[in-house]
Protein backbone atom coordinates (compact mmCIF):
# COMPACT_ATOMS: atom_id res chain seq x y z
CA UNK A 1 0.00 0.00 0.00
CA UNK A 2 1.46 3.24 -0.92
CA UNK A 3 0.61 6.56 0.07
CA UNK A 4 1.55 10.32 -1.17
CA UNK A 5 1.32 13.80 1.02
CA UNK A 6 1.41 17.39 -0.08
CA UNK A 7 1.45 19.90 1.84
CA UNK A 8 0.25 23.15 0.68
CA UNK A 9 0.89 26.25 1.31
CA UNK A 10 3.39 29.44 0.22
CA UNK A 11 3.95 29.62 3.99
CA UNK A 12 5.77 26.79 3.78
CA UNK A 13 7.90 26.98 0.41
CA UNK A 14 8.79 30.23 1.66
CA UNK A 15 10.43 29.15 4.88
CA UNK A 16 7.72 30.84 7.39
CA UNK A 17 6.21 27.79 8.78
CA UNK A 18 8.68 24.43 9.29
CA UNK A 19 6.58 21.65 7.63
CA UNK A 20 5.70 19.89 11.06
CA UNK A 21 2.38 18.24 9.77
CA UNK A 22 4.84 16.28 6.73
CA UNK A 23 6.65 14.42 9.26
CA UNK A 24 3.67 13.83 11.54
CA UNK A 25 1.42 12.34 8.66
CA UNK A 26 4.45 10.23 7.77
CA UNK A 27 5.08 8.30 10.79
CA UNK A 28 1.07 7.88 11.49
CA UNK A 29 1.12 5.90 7.99
CA UNK A 30 3.94 4.04 8.15
CA UNK A 31 2.52 2.93 11.73
CA UNK A 32 -0.29 1.73 9.53
CA UNK A 33 1.39 -0.03 7.33
CA UNK A 34 1.52 2.13 4.28
CA UNK A 35 4.81 2.60 2.46
CA UNK A 36 5.30 6.58 1.86
CA UNK A 37 6.84 6.83 -1.93
CA UNK A 38 6.59 11.34 -1.54
CA UNK A 39 5.82 13.97 0.66
CA UNK A 40 5.80 16.79 -1.88
CA UNK A 41 5.00 21.03 -0.91
CA UNK A 42 2.83 22.51 -3.33
CA UNK A 43 2.20 26.27 -3.78
CA UNK A 44 -1.32 28.02 -3.30
CA UNK A 45 -1.71 27.48 -6.91
CA UNK A 46 -4.58 25.30 -8.05
CA UNK A 47 -2.34 24.08 -11.52
CA UNK A 48 0.35 22.83 -9.40
CA UNK A 49 -2.03 21.23 -7.00
CA UNK A 50 -3.93 19.55 -9.54
CA UNK A 51 -0.73 18.50 -11.26
CA UNK A 52 0.62 16.79 -8.51
CA UNK A 53 -3.03 14.99 -7.43
CA UNK A 54 -2.57 13.42 -10.80
CA UNK A 55 0.29 12.45 -10.53
CA UNK A 56 -0.27 10.78 -6.82
CA UNK A 57 -3.55 9.22 -7.88
CA UNK A 58 -1.37 7.17 -10.72
CA UNK A 59 1.32 5.85 -8.56
CA UNK A 60 -0.27 5.70 -4.80
CA UNK A 61 -3.10 3.86 -2.86
CA UNK A 62 -4.12 6.93 -0.55
CA UNK A 63 -3.10 10.63 -1.07
CA UNK A 64 -3.67 12.95 2.37
CA UNK A 65 -3.42 16.76 1.63
CA UNK A 66 -3.10 19.75 4.47
CA UNK A 67 -3.93 22.95 4.22
CA UNK A 68 -5.88 25.06 1.42
CA UNK A 69 -9.21 24.87 3.26
CA UNK A 70 -9.59 28.33 4.64
CA UNK A 71 -11.92 31.00 3.75
CA UNK A 72 -9.55 33.46 1.76
CA UNK A 73 -9.24 33.65 -2.04
CA UNK A 74 -5.94 31.77 -1.72
CA UNK A 75 -7.23 28.81 -0.07
CA UNK A 76 -7.92 27.30 -3.27
CA UNK A 77 -7.37 23.05 -2.30
CA UNK A 78 -10.77 22.11 -2.67
CA UNK A 79 -10.99 24.03 -6.10
CA UNK A 80 -8.16 22.03 -7.41
CA UNK A 81 -9.13 18.13 -5.90
CA UNK A 82 -12.70 18.88 -8.04
CA UNK A 83 -10.91 20.49 -11.24
CA UNK A 84 -8.55 17.33 -10.94
CA UNK A 85 -11.00 14.84 -10.31
CA UNK A 86 -14.31 16.32 -12.69
CA UNK A 87 -16.28 17.10 -10.01
CA UNK A 88 -18.14 20.33 -9.19
CA UNK A 89 -17.83 22.10 -6.37
CA UNK A 90 -21.16 22.46 -3.97
CA UNK A 91 -22.53 23.35 -1.04
CA UNK A 92 -22.68 20.53 1.35
CA UNK A 93 -25.37 20.97 3.78
CA UNK A 94 -23.63 19.07 6.39
CA UNK A 95 -20.44 20.77 5.77
CA UNK A 96 -22.60 24.10 6.34
CA UNK A 97 -23.71 23.05 9.56
CA UNK A 98 -20.58 22.35 11.07
CA UNK A 99 -19.20 25.60 9.77
CA UNK A 100 -22.35 27.56 11.10
CA UNK A 101 -21.97 26.02 14.59
CA UNK A 102 -18.59 26.83 14.74
CA UNK A 103 -19.13 30.01 14.52
CA UNK A 104 -22.52 30.53 16.29
CA UNK A 105 -20.97 29.51 18.96
CA UNK A 106 -18.33 32.26 19.06
CA UNK A 107 -20.88 34.66 18.35
CA UNK A 108 -19.76 35.13 14.70
CA UNK A 109 -21.84 36.04 12.03
CA UNK A 110 -21.65 33.85 8.63
CA UNK A 111 -20.37 35.31 6.13
CA UNK A 112 -19.50 34.58 2.20
CA UNK A 113 -16.23 34.04 3.11
CA UNK A 114 -16.92 31.28 5.59
CA UNK A 115 -19.77 29.67 3.54
CA UNK A 116 -16.76 28.90 1.50
CA UNK A 117 -15.55 26.45 4.02
CA UNK A 118 -18.48 24.27 3.42
CA UNK A 119 -17.82 23.52 -0.31
CA UNK A 120 -16.43 20.12 -1.68
CA UNK A 121 -15.86 17.72 -4.42
CA UNK A 122 -19.36 16.55 -5.61
CA UNK A 123 -19.71 13.20 -3.55
CA UNK A 124 -16.97 13.87 -1.07
CA UNK A 125 -17.64 12.57 2.59
CA UNK A 126 -17.08 15.38 4.94
CA UNK A 127 -15.31 15.02 8.45
CA UNK A 128 -15.79 17.08 11.21
CA UNK A 129 -13.33 18.93 12.56
CA UNK A 130 -13.26 18.72 16.68
CA UNK A 131 -11.38 21.89 16.98
CA UNK A 132 -11.28 24.37 14.06
CA UNK A 133 -13.68 26.27 11.50
CA UNK A 134 -12.93 24.36 8.37
CA UNK A 135 -14.34 20.56 7.85
CA UNK A 136 -12.19 17.92 6.18
CA UNK A 137 -13.30 15.58 3.62
CA UNK A 138 -12.14 12.20 1.34
CA UNK A 139 -13.28 11.48 -2.16
CA UNK A 140 -12.81 7.83 -3.39
CA UNK A 141 -11.82 7.19 -6.66
CA UNK A 142 -11.22 3.93 -9.00
CA UNK A 143 -10.19 2.27 -5.37
CA UNK A 144 -8.40 5.08 -4.17
CA UNK A 145 -8.45 7.35 -1.44
CA UNK A 146 -7.88 11.58 -1.27
CA UNK A 147 -8.10 12.42 2.43
CA UNK A 148 -8.02 16.59 2.26
CA UNK A 149 -7.10 17.99 5.87
CA UNK A 150 -6.51 21.55 7.11
CA UNK A 151 -3.30 22.71 7.81
CA UNK A 152 -3.59 24.04 11.18
CA UNK A 153 -1.24 21.61 12.96
CA UNK A 154 -4.04 20.83 15.93
CA UNK A 155 -7.29 20.35 13.72
CA UNK A 156 -4.87 17.74 11.18
CA UNK A 157 -3.68 15.93 14.16
CA UNK A 158 -7.42 16.31 15.81
CA UNK A 159 -9.47 15.23 12.79
CA UNK A 160 -6.60 12.16 11.73
CA UNK A 161 -7.11 10.34 14.98
CA UNK A 162 -10.55 10.79 15.81
CA UNK A 163 -12.13 9.64 12.11
CA UNK A 164 -9.64 9.39 9.78
CA UNK A 165 -6.79 7.16 11.23
CA UNK A 166 -9.64 4.32 12.14
CA UNK A 167 -10.93 4.67 8.06
CA UNK A 168 -7.47 3.52 7.22
CA UNK A 169 -6.73 0.71 9.60
CA UNK A 170 -10.54 -0.89 8.36
CA UNK A 171 -10.19 -0.49 4.58
CA UNK A 172 -6.60 -0.74 3.74
CA UNK A 173 -4.76 -2.73 7.11
CA UNK A 174 -6.56 -4.78 8.94
CA UNK A 175 -4.20 -7.36 9.89
CA UNK A 176 -1.54 -4.84 10.22
CA UNK A 177 0.77 -4.74 13.16
CA UNK A 178 3.28 -2.28 13.48
CA UNK A 179 6.55 -2.25 16.23
CA UNK A 180 9.29 -0.18 16.73
CA UNK A 181 12.41 -0.33 18.62
CA UNK A 182 15.52 1.94 18.74
CA UNK A 183 19.24 1.76 20.24
CA UNK A 184 21.12 4.39 20.92
CA UNK A 185 24.76 4.08 20.36
CA UNK A 186 27.74 6.08 21.24
CA UNK A 187 31.43 5.53 20.05
CA UNK A 188 30.34 4.22 16.58
CA UNK A 189 30.32 6.67 13.50
CA UNK A 190 27.47 5.97 10.87
CA UNK A 191 29.46 4.96 8.15
CA UNK A 192 31.19 2.07 10.05
CA UNK A 193 27.41 0.68 10.74
CA UNK A 194 26.35 1.56 7.24
CA UNK A 195 27.49 -2.13 5.53
CA UNK A 196 25.97 -4.24 8.49
CA UNK A 197 22.36 -2.00 8.44
CA UNK A 198 22.40 -2.49 4.54
CA UNK A 199 23.12 -5.84 4.75
CA UNK A 200 20.00 -6.44 7.05
CA UNK A 201 17.17 -4.06 5.19
CA UNK A 202 18.35 -6.45 2.23
CA UNK A 203 17.72 -9.72 4.26
CA UNK A 204 14.35 -8.74 5.45
CA UNK A 205 11.98 -6.84 3.27
CA UNK A 206 9.27 -6.32 6.13
CA UNK A 207 12.10 -3.98 7.65
CA UNK A 208 12.75 -0.66 8.00
CA UNK A 209 15.95 0.41 9.25
CA UNK A 210 17.46 4.31 9.83
CA UNK A 211 20.00 5.50 11.93
CA UNK A 212 19.84 9.01 12.83
CA UNK A 213 23.22 10.61 13.39
CA UNK A 214 23.43 12.88 16.75
CA UNK A 215 26.92 13.54 17.22
CA UNK A 216 29.87 14.29 15.44
CA UNK A 217 30.46 11.28 12.73
CA UNK A 218 34.42 10.88 13.86
CA UNK A 219 34.55 12.48 16.73
CA UNK A 220 31.95 12.38 18.80
CA UNK A 221 29.59 9.42 17.23
CA UNK A 222 26.26 8.84 18.59
CA UNK A 223 23.57 6.83 16.53
CA UNK A 224 19.98 6.34 17.21
CA UNK A 225 18.58 3.84 15.55
CA UNK A 226 15.18 2.87 14.69
CA UNK A 227 13.83 -0.51 13.13
CA UNK A 228 10.56 -0.80 11.80
CA UNK A 229 8.96 -4.34 11.53
CA UNK A 230 5.52 -5.02 10.28
CA UNK A 231 3.18 -8.27 10.11
CA UNK A 232 0.34 -9.12 8.96
CA UNK A 233 0.12 -12.10 11.17
CA UNK A 234 -0.25 -10.94 14.28
CA UNK A 235 2.13 -8.12 16.95
CA UNK A 236 3.62 -11.15 18.40
CA UNK A 237 5.18 -11.63 15.30
CA UNK A 238 6.63 -8.19 14.29
CA UNK A 239 8.00 -8.00 17.81
CA UNK A 240 9.73 -11.28 18.34
CA UNK A 241 11.58 -10.16 14.68
CA UNK A 242 12.43 -6.83 16.06
CA UNK A 243 13.94 -7.87 19.08
CA UNK A 244 16.05 -10.03 16.94
CA UNK A 245 17.32 -7.32 14.38
CA UNK A 246 17.85 -4.99 17.27
CA UNK A 247 19.92 -7.70 19.40
CA UNK A 248 22.09 -8.44 16.00
CA UNK A 249 22.33 -4.48 15.75
CA UNK A 250 23.77 -4.38 19.35
CA UNK A 251 25.95 -7.12 19.09
CA UNK A 252 27.47 -5.25 15.67
CA UNK A 253 27.78 -2.11 17.14
CA UNK A 254 29.63 -3.44 20.50
CA UNK A 255 31.28 -5.40 18.28
CA UNK A 256 32.93 -2.19 16.78
CA UNK A 257 33.71 -0.62 20.03
CA UNK A 258 30.14 1.39 20.03
CA UNK A 259 28.66 2.10 24.30
CA UNK A 260 24.70 1.00 24.85
CA UNK A 261 23.50 3.64 26.00
CA UNK A 262 19.75 3.01 25.98
CA UNK A 263 17.67 0.46 23.77
CA UNK A 264 13.94 -0.78 23.69
CA UNK A 265 10.34 -1.10 22.32
CA UNK A 266 9.10 2.55 21.27
CA UNK A 267 5.93 1.30 19.97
Amino acid sequence: MRAWILTIGNELLIGRIVNTNASWLAKKLVFLGFDVRRIIVVPDDKKDISEELKRALEKADVVVTTGGLGPTYDDMTSDAVAYTLDKKLVLDEKALSMVEQFYKTKNMELTPERIKMAYVPEGARVIENPVGAAPAYMVEVDGKTIIVLPGVPAEMKAIFEKHVEEYLRKKYAPHTFIVEYNVIVKGVPESGLAPFINELSRKHRDVYIKSHPKGHETSNPVLDIRVFVSSNKSGDEAEEKAKKIIDEIIEEARRLGGIIVESGRTL
